[in-house]
């Protein structure tokens, strides 16, 4: 059975399910019956922590989270995130994230929302007013636990005293190791869980995207990441070389190496890679089973070392949105 693990004091396994790309931002999207599918495949395979929000789609993917779990919403723990819509822009306004969580119980065909993620800092409303409506949706019983996302130390520190912030989930990878700086020291501190968003690398860290790979502008967000030119693709492929090489002498896939080496970081991280595919499903899952010893983290901090990576991790519109 899986590994469990805690966002502070939420129960979860230590691999969640990002729902996203089942129906946007990567690709084409699945039918409703693939999706629903592969999401109960997950829980049959233990995993219990599924990650959506009302921008992905946008709504149509907290709509195919709700219908999947329906039936099991009692054994399941699902986040969702307020205040971020590409056409409407950045609106944390508590009014807003009282109309977004009624909206989002509805889509999800639930009474309750497991843990809700702002979703990027609003600049215009102080964290401290978006920490206190949390609180009265807690007191009303809509929500269950409060989470950030790309949010810096600063602010989390500033939110978890108005109310606990449980988890925080902000992008980490091999190839993006911003979070170590500030961010996963201050949850450590204030006992925080940290959930990795990207944790493949938006798919390039696995090793089946190369560098003639191409992105379809109109499905696929990946068309307007730096890191995701065809001469950064080239430029960073070293490092998937690397990587490649140590999974094959471990007996296990590029994929696994990522995901376990986020699990070894600290015992509050739980990574939600993407999964649109079954075979990618027991891949990811397999690494909650999977430990790097002492040396195989000191051969990744080398490869790490050894390679300079290339490329802005996303677009210029959306780096403007993060609070880090």
């Amino acid at each position: 059975m899986m590994k469990k693990r805690k966002l502070g004091a939420l129960e979860v396994s230590a691999i969640g399910m990002g729902c996203m790309g089942l129906s946007f931002g990567l690709g084409q999207a699945k039918s409703t019956q693939e999706g629903i599918a592969l999401i109960r495949k997950a829980v049959d395979q233990g995993v219990t922590f599924f990650d959506t929000a009302e921008a992905y789609g946008p709504y149509s993917n907290e709509e195919l989270v709700g219908e999947a779990l329906k039936p099991i919403r009692d054994q399941v723990i699902i986040a969702t995130k307020f205040g971020m819509i590409s056409d409407i822009g950045i609106n944390s306004r508590p009014e807003n994230i009282r109309k977004v969580c009624d909206e989002s119980l509805k889509r999800l065909q639930t009474d309750y929302i497991d843990l809700f993620y702002q979703h990027r800092v609003d600049p215009n409303v102080p964290i401290e007013d978006v920490a206190g409506t949390i609180q009265d949706l807690v007191n009303k019983g809509k929500v269950k636990h409060f989470g950030l996302s790309q949010a810096s130390a600063d602010t989390i520190r500033k939110a978890h005293q108005v109310f606990p912030v449980t988890a925080v989930q902000n992008q980490y990878s091999l190839w993006t190791r911003e979070p170590e700086r500030d961010v996963l020291p201050t949850c450590k501190e204030l006992g925080i869980g940290f959930v990795p968003w990207g944790p493949l690398g938006t798919g390039f860290l696995t090793g089946a995207i190369k560098p003639d790979s191409t992105f379809d502008p109109s499905t696929d967000l990946r068309a307007t990441f730096p890191r995701f030119t065809r001469e950064a693709m080239i430029a960073n492929m070293p490092l998937v070389d690397k990587i490649a090489d140590l999974a094959q002498r471990k007996q296990a896939s590029s994929a696994q190496i990522a995901l376990a080496w986020l699990l070894a970081q600290h015992d509050f991280i739980v990574p939600v890679p993407g999964i649109d595919q079954e075979q990618y499903l027991y891949d990811n899952i397999a690494s909650a089973d999977f430990v790097l010893n002492r040396e195989d983290l000191q051969e990744i901090e080398e490869i790490m070392s050894s390679v300079q990576i290339e490329g802005e991790r996303l677009s210029k519109e959306l780096l403007v949105l993060d609070d880090l």
